[in-house]
Protein backbone atom coordinates (compact mmCIF):
# COMPACT_ATOMS: atom_id res chain seq x y z
CA UNK A 1 0.00 0.00 0.00
CA UNK A 2 1.71 3.28 -1.25
CA UNK A 3 1.53 6.48 1.13
CA UNK A 4 1.90 9.69 -0.79
CA UNK A 5 2.24 13.25 0.47
CA UNK A 6 1.83 16.35 -1.65
CA UNK A 7 4.30 19.46 -1.22
CA UNK A 8 3.13 22.36 -2.70
CA UNK A 9 3.66 26.30 -1.71
CA UNK A 10 4.82 29.53 -3.07
CA UNK A 11 7.13 30.12 -5.26
CA UNK A 12 10.80 31.19 -3.27
CA UNK A 13 9.19 29.77 0.04
CA UNK A 14 11.80 27.03 0.07
CA UNK A 15 9.76 23.80 -0.56
CA UNK A 16 12.47 22.35 -2.70
CA UNK A 17 15.28 22.20 0.02
CA UNK A 18 12.60 19.56 1.95
CA UNK A 19 12.68 16.84 -1.00
CA UNK A 20 16.31 15.73 0.23
CA UNK A 21 15.11 15.31 4.45
CA UNK A 22 12.35 13.12 3.05
CA UNK A 23 14.91 11.31 1.32
CA UNK A 24 16.21 10.31 4.30
CA UNK A 25 12.74 8.98 5.57
CA UNK A 26 12.70 6.82 2.78
CA UNK A 27 10.31 9.03 0.64
CA UNK A 28 10.93 8.25 -3.43
CA UNK A 29 10.57 12.12 -4.31
CA UNK A 30 8.63 12.81 -7.78
CA UNK A 31 9.47 16.45 -9.03
CA UNK A 32 6.65 18.08 -11.09
CA UNK A 33 8.60 20.59 -12.29
CA UNK A 34 10.81 18.30 -14.15
CA UNK A 35 8.26 15.89 -14.61
CA UNK A 36 6.47 19.18 -16.50
CA UNK A 37 9.59 19.40 -18.45
CA UNK A 38 9.39 16.46 -19.83
CA UNK A 39 6.13 16.06 -21.05
CA UNK A 40 6.21 19.31 -22.57
CA UNK A 41 8.97 18.46 -25.38
CA UNK A 42 6.20 15.68 -26.66
CA UNK A 43 5.04 16.97 -29.64
CA UNK A 44 1.34 16.62 -29.31
CA UNK A 45 1.59 19.02 -26.07
CA UNK A 46 4.16 21.65 -27.51
CA UNK A 47 0.96 21.69 -30.85
CA UNK A 48 -1.72 22.45 -27.78
CA UNK A 49 1.01 24.67 -26.30
CA UNK A 50 1.81 26.67 -29.33
CA UNK A 51 -2.18 26.72 -30.31
CA UNK A 52 -2.30 28.59 -26.64
CA UNK A 53 0.85 30.78 -26.37
CA UNK A 54 1.85 31.10 -30.64
CA UNK A 55 4.60 29.69 -32.56
CA UNK A 56 7.24 32.10 -30.26
CA UNK A 57 7.70 29.90 -27.57
CA UNK A 58 9.58 27.25 -30.19
CA UNK A 59 13.12 27.06 -30.32
CA UNK A 60 14.45 26.85 -34.58
CA UNK A 61 15.04 23.23 -33.89
CA UNK A 62 11.42 22.48 -32.84
CA UNK A 63 12.39 22.05 -28.82
CA UNK A 64 10.57 24.35 -26.52
CA UNK A 65 11.99 27.64 -25.43
CA UNK A 66 11.23 27.13 -21.85
CA UNK A 67 12.09 30.87 -20.97
CA UNK A 68 10.12 32.33 -23.70
CA UNK A 69 6.99 29.66 -22.90
CA UNK A 70 7.88 31.13 -19.05
CA UNK A 71 7.80 35.25 -20.06
CA UNK A 72 4.69 34.83 -22.03
CA UNK A 73 2.90 32.31 -18.99
CA UNK A 74 4.14 34.71 -16.26
CA UNK A 75 2.78 37.86 -18.18
CA UNK A 76 -0.60 38.12 -16.37
CA UNK A 77 -2.61 35.93 -13.91
CA UNK A 78 -4.94 34.96 -16.97
CA UNK A 79 -1.97 33.60 -19.13
CA UNK A 80 -0.62 31.77 -15.93
CA UNK A 81 -4.10 29.57 -15.65
CA UNK A 82 -3.76 29.38 -19.63
CA UNK A 83 -0.47 27.72 -19.40
CA UNK A 84 -2.38 25.09 -16.20
CA UNK A 85 -5.38 24.43 -18.37
CA UNK A 86 -3.12 23.61 -21.39
CA UNK A 87 -1.05 21.40 -19.56
CA UNK A 88 -1.85 19.94 -16.42
CA UNK A 89 -3.84 16.85 -17.39
CA UNK A 90 -0.65 15.86 -19.74
CA UNK A 91 1.36 16.17 -16.32
CA UNK A 92 -1.19 14.97 -13.98
CA UNK A 93 -1.30 11.50 -16.63
CA UNK A 94 1.87 10.81 -16.28
CA UNK A 95 2.63 11.37 -12.43
CA UNK A 96 -0.21 8.75 -12.00
CA UNK A 97 2.13 6.36 -14.13
CA UNK A 98 5.41 7.07 -12.16
CA UNK A 99 3.42 6.40 -8.69
CA UNK A 100 1.44 2.99 -10.28
CA UNK A 101 4.91 1.80 -11.09
CA UNK A 102 7.49 2.73 -8.19
CA UNK A 103 8.16 0.11 -5.87
CA UNK A 104 8.68 2.25 -2.93
CA UNK A 105 6.22 2.64 -0.31
CA UNK A 106 6.55 6.25 0.80
CA UNK A 107 6.34 9.10 -1.70
CA UNK A 108 6.56 12.82 -1.90
CA UNK A 109 4.87 14.70 -4.69
CA UNK A 110 7.22 17.76 -4.78
CA UNK A 111 4.30 19.54 -6.61
CA UNK A 112 3.68 23.48 -6.98
CA UNK A 113 0.43 23.10 -8.67
CA UNK A 114 -0.90 20.87 -6.83
CA UNK A 115 -4.45 21.66 -6.37
CA UNK A 116 -4.90 23.58 -9.80
CA UNK A 117 -3.99 20.23 -11.34
CA UNK A 118 -5.98 17.60 -9.51
CA UNK A 119 -2.63 15.86 -8.25
CA UNK A 120 -3.70 16.21 -4.43
CA UNK A 121 -6.29 13.55 -5.52
CA UNK A 122 -3.59 11.15 -5.48
CA UNK A 123 -2.54 12.11 -2.33
CA UNK A 124 -3.16 10.71 1.62
CA UNK A 125 -1.91 14.00 3.39
CA UNK A 126 -0.45 17.39 1.83
CA UNK A 127 1.99 19.91 2.84
CA UNK A 128 1.88 23.61 2.09
CA UNK A 129 5.24 25.75 2.46
CA UNK A 130 4.54 29.60 2.85
CA UNK A 131 6.93 32.37 3.35
CA UNK A 132 6.94 36.40 3.31
CA UNK A 133 6.95 38.17 0.48
CA UNK A 134 10.26 39.66 0.92
CA UNK A 135 12.04 36.30 1.92
CA UNK A 136 10.48 35.46 -1.40
CA UNK A 137 11.65 37.57 -3.04
CA UNK A 138 15.21 37.46 -2.41
CA UNK A 139 15.46 33.40 -2.84
CA UNK A 140 13.57 33.70 -6.37
CA UNK A 141 16.46 36.59 -7.57
CA UNK A 142 19.37 34.89 -5.93
CA UNK A 143 18.01 31.35 -7.22
CA UNK A 144 16.77 31.91 -10.94
CA UNK A 145 19.06 35.34 -11.60
CA UNK A 146 15.74 37.53 -12.12
CA UNK A 147 15.15 40.92 -12.85
CA UNK A 148 12.74 42.77 -9.89
CA UNK A 149 10.15 42.91 -12.30
CA UNK A 150 10.36 39.55 -13.34
CA UNK A 151 10.58 38.51 -9.62
CA UNK A 152 7.84 40.72 -8.92
CA UNK A 153 5.21 39.56 -11.31
CA UNK A 154 5.87 35.72 -10.74
CA UNK A 155 5.05 36.52 -7.08
CA UNK A 156 2.31 38.55 -7.61
CA UNK A 157 0.85 35.45 -10.27
CA UNK A 158 1.01 32.91 -7.46
CA UNK A 159 -1.28 32.13 -4.64
CA UNK A 160 -2.11 33.75 -1.05
CA UNK A 161 -1.45 32.07 2.32
CA UNK A 162 -5.19 31.93 2.45
CA UNK A 163 -4.96 29.30 -0.15
CA UNK A 164 -2.28 26.70 1.41
CA UNK A 165 -4.01 27.44 5.10
CA UNK A 166 -7.71 26.02 3.71
CA UNK A 167 -6.96 23.57 1.01
CA UNK A 168 -3.55 21.92 3.03
CA UNK A 169 -3.73 19.54 5.59
CA UNK A 170 -0.15 21.07 7.20
CA UNK A 171 1.45 24.06 6.42
CA UNK A 172 5.06 24.99 7.71
CA UNK A 173 5.94 28.70 7.47
CA UNK A 174 9.70 29.71 6.41
CA UNK A 175 10.71 32.84 7.97
CA UNK A 176 13.47 31.77 10.29
CA UNK A 177 16.54 29.77 9.15
CA UNK A 178 17.19 26.92 7.19
CA UNK A 179 17.75 24.78 10.15
CA UNK A 180 14.84 25.58 12.08
CA UNK A 181 12.44 24.79 8.71
CA UNK A 182 13.98 21.25 8.07
CA UNK A 183 13.60 20.53 11.51
CA UNK A 184 9.95 21.50 11.57
CA UNK A 185 9.59 19.17 8.35
CA UNK A 186 11.24 16.53 10.18
CA UNK A 187 8.87 16.45 12.90
CA UNK A 188 5.93 16.84 10.97
CA UNK A 189 7.06 13.92 8.50
CA UNK A 190 6.98 12.09 11.95
CA UNK A 191 3.75 12.94 12.99
CA UNK A 192 2.16 12.58 9.26
CA UNK A 193 3.77 8.61 9.29
CA UNK A 194 2.70 7.97 13.08
CA UNK A 195 5.99 6.77 13.77
CA UNK A 196 6.79 4.11 10.77
CA UNK A 197 9.80 5.82 10.14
Amino acid sequence: MKFVVGLTGQTGAGKSSLCTTATEFGFYVIDCDSVAHTVQQRAEVKKVLCKAFGNGILLCDGTLDRKALAKAAFSSKAQTELLNKTILPFILSEIENIIANTKEEYILLDAPTLFESGANKLCDKTIGVIAECENRYNRIVKRDNLTDEQAKRRIAAGKPDSFYNEKCDYVLTNNGTEVEFINNFKILIKDILGGKV
